[in-house]
C-alpha cells in the first residue's frame, strides 16, 4: 500500500472542512433568490439574514484555509461564483428599491406646489431677485 504525500491528506481535510460552509452559502443564495421572485418581503428578510450569517461563516473557513495555503482551487471557484450571485441579487434589488422610490415620488410628491407636465415632474424655480456681482 502507498502512502499519500502529506500535502494530499491536507488538501482533502481543507475540502472537507471549506465544503459545509460553502453549500450552507449557495443553499441560501437558492432561498433569496426565490423569496425575490415570489416578492415575499418576509422571507426575503429572513433568507438574507441567513445568508449573511453564512457568508461570514465561509468567509472566516477560507480566511483560515487560506493562511495555511489549503484553499482547492475548485472551492475557491465556487466562493466566487457564490460573490458574484451576491452581487447580482443586491444590484436586483437595487433596482427594485429605485423603481419603487420613483413610483411613490410620482405618487406621493414631496412638495405640494410641484407641476408636472407630459414628461414627468419639473420644478419651477423662483429666478426673480437681483443679481449680484
Amino acid at each position: 500500500m502507498q502512502a499519500l504525500p502529506p500535502s494530499e491528506p491536507n488538501a482533502a481535510a481543507a475540502s472537507q472542512q471549506l465544503e459545509q460552509p460553502l453549500v450552507e452559502v449557495e443553499n441560501c443564495l437558492n432561498l433569496l433568490g426565490e423569496a425575490l421572485l415570489r416578492r415575499d418581503s418576509q422571507a426575503i428578510e429572513q433568507n438574507a439574514a441567513k445568508l449573511h450569517q453564512a457568508l461570514a461563516l465561509a468567509i472566516n473557513s477560507f480566511s483560515e484555509a487560506a493562511r495555511s495555503g489549503a484553499v482547492p482551487a475548485h472551492l475557491r471557484h465556487r466562493l466566487v461564483q457564490a460573490g458574484g450571485r451576491v452581487a447580482a441579487q443586491r444590484e436586483s434589488l437595487a433596482r427594485a428599491t429605485a423603481a419603487l422610490d420613483r413610483a411613490i415620488d410620482v405618487l406621493m410628491p414631496a412638495e405640494a406646489n410641484a407641476v408636472y407636465s407630459a414628461l414627468g415632474k419639473t420644478e419651477r424655480k423662483s429666478l426673480g431677485g437681483s443679481i449680484q456681482a
